[in-house]
């Protein structure tokens, strides 16, 4: 067994022992420096390094926090290795539950790091080393809830006949609550019109029992639970503030005061409160699953089965059998199971529900199809390129989940909240019963009162503010394209004041043209055909247009790549430079001949490569090539949109001045820095964020260390994976106008998060001292309370609504001028 699986196990047998798995020692002496890392740290008394194993086993009493573990690791020039899981939990009601649950996950020896999302009703934890999920799902359960581990291919999605099982069964609850409280709450509607037909108080308690020992055990249950834990959620609320009521209304019924009609008897009171709330728990379930629309659409476009294309033909085979290289048959109609290329046919693909691009894209052979979009008008054989977690289908599942798992900033706070909240408002109930019945001697108010106190605080408001804003905004923004990778790069987004872009592929087509060839002497042929020699193997946009002009003459040998300047290599027997003036400054080459025209040329806007050889006087230039590169389609209405959106823009290029102005001109763009190495675009971003909230939009592996450096990474869709990776949000085609689609929705977003918890600050604010002071009764207090989640809720659902605005005259009403 692979001793990294012991990491977990062994920390949890004996508290005062870890082991982690240390990445990166390669000698005795990488050990030794992990050691003295680790024993320096307080609290621990003894600390070995294994480096056959790669495993550190560190004692103490206590030992230090995990975090603290892996910071001294790093410290030291290491890793600890780590695995993510992710936790399917059930039996969470309110914010304070989500928070135990947590807690609970921390507390598990190994836990570097746990979040639960009550939206989704799911739990990420990352560990030292693989999760344990037994242990795990042991310290969930132990808390009070359950936990069971959620399946790796985020394509699978939730099984739709467990949700449809449990709709119904809290619709059952629900209409049997409802008829056996109705009974109850109809002859108080009477009583203003003068008619008294309240029921005998012993059909009272037998109407209301049921309500409250049937239908409200979960709130038992769960308030049972968290008082083991030694804390307070929503239902430990609820159970006591109905329990006091039907316990008032019992003891007085009891006592005699049945026979005297509605006096003393509050079993309406406890039971309406149990049917709204559950009515409210609902609503709540339908709301919060509608959040997450945009995710199970996404899951459902995989289709369940593939046709395989063998040697006995072609058979229908579940879509997990499908294997990289296998050849897979599509008909009209039907959805691409896998990421593939085109081998056979041709046709249109629909990928609207997985790129957001609603005119269906032409396919050739070879050409590559995504799965899940839908196949138009031909038969096509697809070579399958990717299956299961690795289609590009599954990974924008991850994205967006990823997203939703992570907690905003803002989340902080109201998590400190929560774990506060019950005590105060118990507190507060005892205070109300106190003050009234010590104040009036009326302890029947006085409990009435405090009962109100208890029902109307509702925790779940505060929990479900932030986490449903963000699924529907990352959800809404999935549908359009934008991939956001994390809550906190929706809630910065939306203060960015400054856009600076690459310039070839992000603000340009990244498909120059070759349109001018000056050679310093002879014909232009010998010079564009040693320059696609140099270039024969180069996928560099300026040298696939120089490769589509002319074929490639004599091979080249030596070929060395000059970062930001060019390239050399050998070609019959001769060393050749191509590239910028820079590389030619460096070497040595007189440019003297052609200097004149290749200013006009760069002054014109057009990208300038110089070609020099060794000659009978040293490095002789031999001709240039002139590049024009046009600026994407839409170009100048995006960056229109910017502008209205009050942010400024800037184009950090590494093309020469000429070039990178003529574009900057064309697009009206605020500021324009050229003639930008790689390594120094980093520079310019960090002293643009001098001046404000930076977002780098860029597409090329030369733009991961700017899109990193920026505070919000924009790669688009057309690039590479490094820039995606590198990127905090990313757009799945290559549009500029959805930079601003982009920050809208997280201004958006970011808004309806600031609405919710006004809401539900401002709804126990309020509610709660009006039940103190006795201007709420039991009944409103429990529809208020049970209504306040689905006012959230409602709220976050407008996010729906939102749509990316394709054309301008769209745009000015969707961003104003």
């Amino acid at each position: 067994m692979n001793p990294e699986s012991h990491v977990m196990s062994a920390a949890i047998a004996d508290e005062t022992l870890v082991r982690l798995p240390i990445e990166g020692m390669t000698c005795a002496s990488c050990a030794g420096r992990v050691e003295r890392a680790l024993k320096d740290l307080p609290g621990v008394e003894d600390a070995t390094i294994n480096l056959a194993t790669e495993l550190a086993e560190v004692r103490g009493t206590p030992l230090p926090a995990m975090d603290a573990l892996r910071r001294a690791v790093q410290s030291a020039g290491y890793r600890v290795a780590t695995g993510e899981t992710e936790l399917a939990i059930e039996g969470m009601t309110c914010a304070t539950c989500a928070g135990r649950v947590e807690r609970a996950l921390q507390a598990v020896p190994g836990v570097l790091e746990a979040s639960v999302n009550l939206a989704t009703e799911r739990a990420r934890v990352r560990t030292a080393g693989p999760a344990d999920v037994e242990r795990l799902a042991s310290a969930v359960a132990a808390a009070g809830y359950a936990a069971r581990r959620l399946a790796a291919d985020p394509t699978s999605g939730v099984p739709v006949a467990e949700a449809t099982r449990a709709d119904a069964r809290e619709w059952r609850h629900l209409l049997v609550a409802m008829l056996l409280t109705a009974p109850l709450v109809l002859p108080m509607l009477a009583m203003p019109f003068g008619r008294h037909w309240m029921l005998p108080g012993w059909l009272q308690l037998l109407l209301a029992t049921p309500v409250q020992f049937w239908l409200g055990a979960r709130f038992y249950r769960a308030a049972w639970h968290a008082l083991r834990a030694r804390t307070g959620n929503m239902d430990l609320l609820v159970a006591l503030g109905t329990s006091a009521g039907y316990g008032l209304s019992l003891f007085h019924l009891l006592q005699g005061a049945g026979g005297q009609g509605p006096t003393g008897l509050y079993f309406e009171a406890s039971a309406t409160i149990i049917t709204l709330i559950l009515l409210g728990k609902f609503l709540e379930m339908r709301a919060r699953r509608q959040t997450t629309e945009a995710i199970r659409a996404l899951q459902a476009l995989r289709p369940a089965t593939a046709r395989l294309r063998g040697p006995e033909g072609d058979m229908d085979v579940p879509v997990e059998q499908v294997r990289v290289g296998d050849l897979v048959l599509v008909r009209p109609g039907e959805r691409f199971p896998v990421d593939g290329t085109v081998r056979e046919g041709r046709t249109h693909a629909d990928e609207s529900l997985v790129t957001g691009e609603s005119i269906p894209v032409a396919k050739d052979i070879g050409h590559r199809v995504t799965g899940g979009a839908i196949n138009g008008e031909g038969v096509v054989v697809v070579e399958t390129r990717a299956v299961g977690a690795e289609t590009v289908l599954a990974r924008i599942i991850r994205l967006v989940e990823d997203a939703q798992a992570r907690k905003a900033p803002i989340q902080k706070t109201v998590d400190r909240v929560s774990a506060v909240f019950v005590p105060v408002v118990v507190a507060l109930a005892l205070l109300t019963l106190a003050g009234w019945g010590f104040v009036t001697q009326d302890w029947n108010t006085a409990i009435l009162n405090a009962v109100a106190v208890l029902v109307i605080a509702c925790p779940c408001a505060l929990g479900l503010a932030t986490p449903t804003a963000i699924m529907a905004g990352t959800g809404v923004a999935a549908r359009a394209g934008i991939l956001i990778k994390d809550a906190e790069a929706l809630e910065l987004a939306r203060r960015v004041d400054i856009v600076a872009f690459d310039k070839t592929g992000t603000l340009t087509a990244g498909e120059p043209r070759l349109v001018e060839v000056v050679p310093v002497a002879g014909e232009r042929g010998p010079i564009v055909q040693l320059a696609a020699s140099l270039q024969s193997g180069s996928e560099h946009p300026l040298a696939r247009a120089v490769l589509r002009e002319a074929a490639p003459g004599a091979a080249a040998s030596d070929v060395q790549a000059l970062p930001g300047r060019g390239l050399s290599a050998r070609v019959d027997g001769c060393r050749v430079w191509l590239g910028n003036q820079a590389l030619m400054e460096e070497v040595g080459a007189d440019m003297t001949a052609l200097e004149s025209r290749a200013g006009q040329l760069a002054q014109q806007g057009h990208t300038v490569s110089w070609l020099a050889g060794g000659g009978g006087h040293g490095i002789e230039v031999r001709g240039l090539l002139a590049f024009r590169d046009e600026p994407r389609t839409g170009a100048p209405e995006a960056l229109l949109c910017l502008r209205r959106l009050g942010l400024r823009t800037v184009m950090v290029s590494g093309d020469n001045e000429g070039a990178a102005r003529s574009v900057a001109e064309r697009l009206d763009i605020d500021e324009v820095h050229a003639d930008v190495r790689p390594e120094r675009k980093v520079e310019v971003v960090r002293a643009l964020k001098e001046k404000g909230v930076v977002a780098m939009v860029g597409d090329g592996i030369n733009d991961a260390p700017a899109l990193a450096a920026s505070d919000v990474g924009i790669a688009m869709g057309s690039g590479t994976d490094v820039a995606m990776h590198a990127a905090a949000i990313t757009l799945v085609r290559p549009e500029l106008s959805l930079v601003a689609d982009a920050i809208e929705v997280s201004r958006r977003t970011t808004r309806k998060i600031h609405q919710n918890l006004f809401w539900a600050f401002g709804y126990n604010v309020v509610g709660i001292p009006l039940a103190a002071l006795g201007f709420l009764n039991p009944v409103l207090a429990g529809a208020a309370m049970a209504f306040s989640s689905v006012s959230v809720l409602g709220n976050t659902l407008l996010l729906k609504r939102w749509r990316p605005a394709r054309q301008l005259p769209s745009r000015e009403t969707a961003y104003g001028a």
